[in-house]
């Protein structure tokens, strides 16, 4: 009971529902909304171990789980089990579950070292032959299909050929009797083909009335030639529902065969959709893998903890930014007493402690940097916030006394006990005696107590017992309001007088309080108040030399990396450019060595004197760098405008711009002749090519231009015409709904005379269609007032 009852306190449930929305299936969300809480520290581990593998699976492999196609099969496993027959629908759900867990499976097995979760699918039977038996008998609409069986098949095709035969027979009997028929359409009545007679004239169709319309102008007669096509028409619908519920029932048996993996099937789909639920929602929170640590020898460590309840409060409700605390709690510490103002978040801290206790032992990642490091604890115990109860005469203070007896007799070794304003509600000499003996008891019984208080003896037991801690939640003097941050080594003041204060107290009232308290505790309050100074000034001066140190080390990073970088391209430019003049000293050898050879070979004269002299020159010339010549700059292109001068190289004429066309060709005219050319058969007297224009942007629509970018010409088709004839207004409504879907200009619809029913429900529908800008009736040629025309997708 008192398990339970620290859940509801702690909103354990919120959570829950919260990790249900990353949940993929139906099976998740069902499990993630009764999360068990594990009993052994193994099966946390276990937990978080998979928690971990989905984590890097979507985060680093950038690959996500998926759990298309499966199914809450439970209650058709159920049924079957019980000899029921299962309908098209669930069957069909219980092939999809076979897929898609098959394909969740092999997308596992992928990756082996997911060893934790492979070891999770290792068991799963997915009988791809079920599965492919049941596609094969029904279709994706889940009803049995013709396939299924030949006997099936032969009594559909039977039902088709009679259905032909009746409407055969009717549509002689529409033609005929025309003038006796309120419509020209065949309906049904009954599961039996009728057609609508008026009522005067009924004896003009012999037959059998099945219906009347309303207002008894229409009787809707079963004519004497189908009743008996009718009757047999019937008996084979019986035979096909009878093969194909005899179908269905087989299938049913198949899976009652095996219902035990289907059920092992759905836990482990389950466990594994769980798994991935706790990694994306720790993804969404920013947590971290926690690890269990002994309490006996390491620290309780965490650092910058958020309450996740308050996070989604923030990120979906608008909520107020949310106050990370800090929690470090040394190995010998047995019980932490907080202290500080109301409304100053130590109920919060308690809650927040809690959960992250749960979420660990669950499997979920902790808010919190690295390291995240806490003890598995057992069991979480709290008395938080009054217990009052009208029908059991309980007071706050019989309220708690009650809990906290329930909490000792629940207690082990390896519990957390988490207690709100303890020994309140009663006298406060004998609340703090009887908090004290309770705090020393838990201290001896319980692994771990975090308990807020306002009783000033509590702060005192830290310096008598070494198994005791300090906590306080801060107070700005200066703003006279709670920051939420948790300090701890110092207790911390009530600052009762100055809250009552600032909430507009009266004075008098405050100064007589002020005169009640003794010396002594004015004294303790101003050691305490100039130990929070002294605390927020070493910490104010660790955040500046924190910032100074990350600050020199990101300079002397920037610093060595631009002098690696300088040292790197320096060495990269002197090897190319050593490179390069050995090319050129190669070159230059293999030049002069050839001209050498050349006037070895050549009779020795002065002309091939000159001629060697000049080669030499040459060679000087392309490879000293202090006489290669500047190159030339690339002429700057031009742009021709009406009036200038040209050359057109291909015929070696200069020409006069005349005139430059829409499409930027150009109108030029030498002697008596004229001719167009284009932008790159012309250049400027100077050499200079036209440069090419800018390229132009697509300009918006001009306004007012209201042309229609697809306008239909009005020709009437079989494709844009629809008979609706003998429909009701219903049936006619979703048939026109299509077509307009299709339609890109005039729908010629229609609906004929008759009652003027029909036509008046199909131009109300149009009237009211988004799609259709406008209707009419068509040309008396078309069928005037018994087709309207509609206007759509213009």
């Amino acid at each position: 009971m008192i398990v339970e009852k620290t859940l509801e306190l702690l909103e354990w449930e919120r959570l829950c529902q919260h990790l249900s929305t990353f949940a993929a299936t139906k099976l998740g969300v069902a499990a993630a909304i009764e999360l068990p809480i594990p009993d052994t520290v193994e099966a946390s581990e276990t937990l978080l171990q998979q928690t971990q593998e989905v984590y890097d699976l979507e985060t680093q492999l950038l690959t996500a789980l998926t759990f298309e196609g499966i199914h809450d099969i439970r209650a058709a496993l159920v049924r079957s089990q019980r000899q029921g027959i299962l309908r098209g629908e669930e069957l069909l759900q219980v092939a999809t579950t076979l897929l898609g867990s098959r394909n969740l499976r092999r997308l596992i097995n992928r990756y082996p070292e997911l060893t934790s979760l492979n070891q999770l699918v290792a068991d799963l039977r997915t009988y791809p032959e079920l599965e492919q038996e049941i596609r094969h008998c029904i279709d994706e609409q889940g009803e049995v299909a013709d396939r299924a069986s030949e006997k099936l098949m032969g009594i559909r095709e039977r039902q088709r050929q009679v259905r032909n035969d009746v409407q055969t027979i009717l549509q002689r009997i529409l033609q005929r009797k025309g003038a006796a028929l309120q419509e020209r359409l065949i309906t049904q009545r009954s599961n039996r083909f009728v057609v609508p007679v008026k009522a005067p004239q009924k004896d003009a169709v012999p037959g059998i009335v099945h219906d009347a319309s309303t207002s008894g102008a229409t009787l809707y007669i079963e004519p004497k030639a189908t009743v008996e096509l009718n009757n047999r028409l019937r008996q084979l619908t019986r035979q096909e529902q009878a093969e194909a519920e005899a179908i269905r029932q087989a299938l049913t048996e198949k899976v009652a065969e095996v219902h035990e993996d289907l059920d092992a099937l759905l836990q482990i789909v389950t466990l594994v959709d769980l798994a991935t639920a706790r990694a994306r929602y720790s993804y969404w929170l920013e947590a971290n893998r926690p690890r269990f640590v002994n309490r006996a020898a390491d620290t309780l460590t965490l650092r910058r903890l958020r309450h996740p309840l308050l996070v989604w409060q923030q990120q979906h409700e608008q909520g107020p930014e949310v106050v990370a605390i800090d929690v470090t709690i040394q190995p010998q510490i047995r019980v932490v007493a907080i202290t500080g103002p109301n409304t100053g978040g130590k109920t919060v801290t308690l809650k927040t402690l809690g959960l992250a206790t749960l979420m660990a032992k669950v499997g979920l990642f902790v808010p919190a940097q690295e390291p995240v490091e806490l003890p598995w604890f057992d069991q979480v115990l709290a008395d938080i916030g009054d217990e009052q109860s009208l029908q059991q005469s309980l007071s706050t203070f019989s309220g708690h006394i009650r809990r906290i007896q329930e909490i000792i007799a629940a207690l082990t070794d390896q519990s957390l006990v988490l207690l709100d304003e303890v020994g309140a509600g009663t006298d406060p000499l004998e609340g703090s005696a009887l908090a004290i003996a309770l705090l020393r008891y838990l201290a001896d019984q319980a692994q771990l107590t975090i308990a807020t208080t306002h009783f000033g003896e509590l702060k005192a037991l830290k310096y008598t017992d070494n198994r005791f801690e300090n906590a306080s939640v801060e107070f700005d003097d200066a703003t006279l309001q709670p920051t939420y941050r948790l300090l701890w080594g110092i207790p911390g003041r009530s600052n009762a007088l100055i809250i009552a204060q600032r909430l507009g107290l009266n004075e008098q009232v405050i100064a007589q309080a002020q005169a009640q308290m003794d010396g002594e505790t004015d004294d303790v309050n101003q050691v305490i108040a100039g130990l929070e100074t002294e605390r927020r000034q070493q910490e104010t001066k660790a955040q500046a030399a924190a910032q100074l140190l990350q600050s020199t080390e990101q300079l002397h990073e920037q610093v060595a990396k631009k002098a690696s970088d300088l040292k790197v391209r320096e060495q990269k430019l002197r090897q190319q450019q050593e490179k390069a003049i050995q090319e050129e000293i190669r070159r230059a050898k293999q030049a002069i060595a050839q001209v050498i050879r050349d006037l070895q070979q050549q009779p020795k004269s002065a002309p091939a004197a000159q001629v060697a002299t000049e080669r030499l020159e040459k060679i000087a010339n392309q490879r000293l760098p202090s006489r290669t010549k500047p190159k030339a700059p690339p002429p700057k292109g031009f742009q021709p405008q009406v009036g200038d001068r040209v050359r057109i190289p291909s015929i070696g004429q200069k020409a006069d711009v005349i005139k430059i066309t829409p499409t930027n060709e150009l109108v030029v005219k030498f002697g008596m002749m004229k001719m167009t050319v284009k932008p790159t058969e012309i250049e400027s007297l100077t050499g200079e090519k036209v440069a090419p224009p800018p390229k132009k942007t697509d300009s918006a629509p001009k306004k007012g231009d209201n042309t229609p970018k697809n306008s239909a010409p009005m020709v009437r088709t079989s494709k844009n015409t629809l008979d609706i004839r003998g429909s009701r207004v219903a049936d006619a409504e979703v048939v026109i709904e299509d077509a307009i879907a299709k339609a890109q200009g005039p729908l010629w619809i229609i609906h004929g005379h008759g009652t003027g029913k029909l036509r008046q429900g199909v131009q109300a529908y149009l009237s009211q269609h988004p799609l259709v800008s406008r209707y009419e009736f068509a040309e008396q040629a078309d069928g005037g007032k018994g087709v309207t025309i509609a206007y759509c997708g213009v």
